[in-house]
């Protein structure tokens, strides 16, 4: 049998290579909802059928809280709007890199989250890949490591009875990862040093319980002053050139 059957095309290697951070992340991740959903006596394919269709990660963690309280649908839709609110601000920024059309950009769409996102904008691409490709299938594969956790931890929690303690850290551990990659992409401090002075400053100063949306609305905020700026000197660059 050849060994080519075997290889991975450039693009599928690409893919997983740069999907690893996310595979390390959203398997235990995943894992950890599916035990903390089995809890609530559901089916654990319930726990497969919502990383599917809804996908949502924190948001999924919270239905969990909301269902063990008996939460109804209007209650739970209020409280995932405000939660997962921050993406407008990601579909907004990434609206220039999306490259794909017809489902393929529904699905990028439906499939974004703050890793997605992250690896959309921060990979640089090989000459021969193409970004569409890419995008679909780095939005797609994931979905496929959370949706794999979320299964094999909804069917442990089923069979066994065990402590999740500790397990938290894992999502801290993976932002630092993306926030280390988009550092080397972009070679300057400067953004992150703004990014952690408005979310300190939100915190300390402003409020704790809505702090992440306000931190993203500041930080939303500066980088429009911070492009008009630009668009004025670069304007103003080219009436001194004619």
């Amino acid at each position: 049998m050849p060994s080519s059957l075997f290889q991975l095309s450039p693009l599928n290697t690409l893919v997983l290579r740069s999907s690893l951070p996310v595979m390390f992340g959203y398997l235990p991740l995943g894992a950890a909802f599916g035990v903390l959903f089995s809890e609530l006596g559901y089916h654990w394919l319930w726990a497969s059928a919502m990383s599917v269709f809804i996908f949502a990660g924190a948001a999924q963690f919270l239905v969990v809280g909301l269902l063990a309280n008996q939460a109804s649908l209007t209650e739970m839709a209020v409280a995932i709007l405000l939660l997962n609110s921050r993406h407008i601000f990601y579909g907004l920024s990434v609206m220039s890199h999306v490259k794909n059309t017809g489902w393929r950009r529904l699905y990028q769409i439906f499939g974004l989250t703050d890793e997605t996102f992250s690896l959309i904008t921060s990979t640089v691409l090989p000459k021969d890949i193409d970004p569409a490709k890419f995008q679909v299938r780095i939005t797609a594969i994931n979905q496929s490591y959370w949706i794999i956790g979320s299964s094999i931890g909804a069917w442990l929690g089923s069979q066994l009875e065990f402590s999740t303690d500790g397990i938290a850290f894992v999502l801290p551990a993976l932002f630092m990862v993306l926030t280390i990659e988009q550092f080397k992409h972009l070679k300057d401090v400067r953004p992150f040093l703004v990014a952690l002075g408005i979310g300190v400053g939100t915190l300390v100063f402003i409020s704790r319980e809505h702090m992440l949306l306000i931190a993203i609305l500041l930080s939303l905020s500066v980088l429009i002053m911070q492009y008009a700026v630009r668009a004025r000197s670069g304007s103003a660059r080219m009436e001194v050139k004619s």
